[in-house]
């Protein structure tokens, strides 16, 4: 990144009255939007940024932007893009790459605790987790019908802002082998949520 380019305040002042003068408006700085992935278990889009996994595009650079349309499962991405939220730019995480993404060893039915980190924090209205069904196929994209679509773990936020380091302790369901595990953050005054998958080993 270039470094910062600075001005003398007089300049600064002369900029800013010419722009006045020519009846545009002055820009302020916006509040920033909710952006956040799941660390524990490392979603798709960690292992992308920490290198684990190659060939990511450049979700590599922005683990924290897969956002997508709320609502979920009645609404939200369509089926086969739900791990990019929707998002074209995100396509590497909805390939199964032949179901060889590394896997996260859990305990079926055990206390886990998820967490989250965030880099703009935002009103929320609940952060919910579900995980595949029994028989599932990790060679395809994922799609509603792969999944236990009630969640088997969700907090519930009521519009509060959460730290920009969140952790949700809960029992994990009883699987046996390879599953997903997609968090969803619902977020309370925009029309959207986050979505990250976590690729699962319950032995």
């Amino acid at each position: 990144m270039p470094p910062l380019r600075t001005f003398a305040p007089r300049k600064s002042a002369l900029v800013i009255a010419a722009v006045a003068g020519a009846g545009l408006p002055l820009l302020s700085a916006a509040p920033a939007l909710a952006h956040g992935y799941t660390t524990a278990p490392p979603s798709r889009a960690l292992l992308c940024q920490q290198g684990t996994v190659r060939n990511c595009g450049p979700i590599q650079w922005e683990p924290q932007s897969t956002e997508g349309p709320k609502g979920f499962p009645a609404a939200g991405p369509a089926d086969g893009t739900i791990c990019a939220a929707g998002d074209s730019r995100w396509a590497p995480l909805d390939d199964p790459r032949g179901g060889a993404w590394p896997a996260t060893s859990l305990t079926s039915g055990a206390s886990f605790t998820f967490t989250w980190k965030l880099t703009a924090a935002h009103a929320t209205t609940s952060f919910r987790y579900f995980v595949t069904r029994d028989g599932w196929n990790p060679t395809q994209p994922l799609t509603r019908a792969q999944l236990d679509l009630t969640p088997f773990l969700q907090v519930n936020y009521g519009g509060r802002i959460p730290p920009y380091s969140v952790a949700h302790t809960g029992t994990l369901p009883a699987k046996h082998g390879r599953h997903m595990i997609l968090a969803v953050w619902d977020i309370a005054d925009t029309g959207n949520a986050f979505y990250q998958c976590s690729d699962v080993n319950f032995g």
